[in-house]
């Protein structure tokens, strides 16, 4: 499981001039939450991205957040970092800072490197996205801030370059803005990395009235709005790709666009426990509960509008649901057109860009995950490679060839031919002990560390709610 940063000479040799990079990565979007899965939500962009490039159809992540980003900048796995939850306000760290970081190896190779809206692996200042090889950052450090408000957990974060600045506007079309900003600016001479973090469609479900109106058709209201959430990162994706094709850059751009984990649904795939509190209290004091942590965990396991179908479970959650999402890359004339069938995880996305960006000589940090460069460019067939993701309620998922494994914190375990049922809808466990003898040996075998997790007491006390009254201090001045 374990390789180097940078492919083979031949690799390299097959791709072209370093191009421009744009990683576009959606907020809990679900499967059939864009247009080109089926979905009721129209996502022309996308769908535009999807026909044009190589649709990843087996594209694995992790089942929340900061996991997830955390993959996306080491190659490595959430288990082996030790990041499998969510990194609250509170964190008093973030992403461990003796590791190179994807920009820091762009950078190397003369990219200007841009972080254009969430962050979430780090508040305080050593990590920071400045500090951990972006030339430029704008947006947020939290987890989420309201759209309009910009506040999370009573501290304003909304920010450029570690200071605050007082924007007004719907989060999505400021990112857009700053996105378009960005291109229009770039100096040609040197290729650009940038990481377009979108805030949609992420909680709180809050959209522009007019692209709510245009879903009115749809009867569940937490529905409605997420649809209009996502309409509006299309259209902000849809401005992008404008811009590239108006400066002439789109040949010589390689745009990759993800989801960090499967939808929010009202699938309720946070542990029994938190949501049996949350009934309780609504048992309680009815729909208004005024504790606040209380009421964050309800509305993490109640509002969301996403849609999975027809995969079984939500963000969360390690069933394919909350981990297996939509993702696309396109290059025209580099990367093949299509569906690209083989699996591929958030760990081999260092590998690969680093490859495509010509990278010969970074080896120093050994990575998870292994350049698909070869298949994408049509020069090679590569077989499926091993995954390991973590649930924050230590379920453990292993994938191995065709074969899913699940192991709960209580050691229940699930076997599935993935390939074959990628409903998870036979448990094969019981009749080929032999597989699930060699993936826990596997298992035992690779790195683990130290769990960097809050203590969920300490959350409680100070949770991260999105959006609301601002009472504290911004974020950003909390670290001058």
């Amino acid at each position: 499981m374990l390789s180097v940063v940078g492919g083979t000479p031949a690799a390299h040799a097959a791709a072209k001039d370093a191009p421009n990079i744009i990683i576009i990565m959606a907020d809990d979007l679900g499967w059939n939450d864009v247009g080109y899965h089926g979905s009721d939500i129209a996502t022309p962009h996308l769908d535009r991205l999807a026909a044009e490039g190589a649709q990843l159809t087996r594209f694995y992540v992790n089942s929340v957040c900061s996991p997830t980003r955390a993959s996306l900048l080491t190659g490595l796995s959430s288990v082996r970092l030790g990041i499998t939850s969510p990194m609250p306000k509170i964190t008093p760290t973030g992403l461990p800072l003796v590791l190179d970081t994807l920009p820091e190896y762009l950078r190397q190779l003369n990219y200007q490197t841009h972080l254009v809206g969430k962050w979430h692996l780090g508040v305080k200042r050593p990590y920071q996205p400045n500090q951990r090889g972006f030339d430029s950052f704008y947006g947020n450090l939290s987890g989420a801030v309201g759209y309009y408000d910009h506040v999370h957990g009573g501290h304003y974060d909304w920010q450029r370059d570690g200071k605050t600045v007082r924007e007004t506007g719907y989060a999505t079309h400021l990112q857009a803005d700053e996105a378009v900003r960005i291109l229009r600016a770039h100096d040609a001479e040197q290729p650009l990395f940038m990481f377009l973090s979108l805030a949609a469609p992420h909680l709180p479900n809050e959209a522009p009235q007019a692209a709510i109106d245009a879903y009115a058709y749809i009867e569940d209201k937490r529905r409605r709005i997420h649809a209009a959430m996502v309409s509006e990162m299309d259209t902000a994706i849809g401005r992008v790709l404008r811009e590239l094709d108006a400066q002439g850059i789109t040949e010589n751009t390689l745009v990759w666009f993800m989801s960090d984990n499967g939808g929010l649904t009202d699938y309720r795939s946070m542990p029994a426990p938190f949501y049996r509190i949350v009934d309780t209290a609504k048992w309680i004091f009815g729909d208004n509960i005024p504790i606040r942590f209380i009421e964050f965990m309800r509305t993490n396991t109640e509002d969301g509008g996403s849609d999975n179908t027809p995969l079984k479970g939500a963000k969360g959650a390690i069933t394919e649901g909350g981990i297996r999402v939509p993702a696309i890359i396109s290059w025209p004339g580099s990367v093949q057109s299509g569906k690209f069938e083989t699996r591929f995880s958030i760990v081999d996305v260092l590998p690969t860009l680093l490859d495509i960006a010509g990278d010969k000589t970074l080896g120093s940090q050994p990575v998870d995950g292994q350049s698909y460069w070869p298949a994408l460019s049509g020069a090679a067939d590569m077989p499926h490679a091993p995954f390991i993701t973590e649930a924050f309620n230590g379920t453990i998922a292993l994938f191995h060839e065709d074969w899913k494994m699940i192991i709960t914190a209580n050691g229940d375990t699930a076997l599935y031919n993935i390939q074959a049922d990628p409903t998870e809808s036979v448990n094969l466990a019981a009749m080929h002990g032999d597989v699930i003898a060699l993936m826990r040996a596997r298992l035992m075998a690779l790195p683990k560390g130290k769990n960097l997790a809050v203590p969920l007491w300490k959350v409680a006390i100070d949770p991260d709610e999105f959006g609301g009254e601002e009472r504290e201090p911004p974020l950003a001045e909390l670290y001058d």
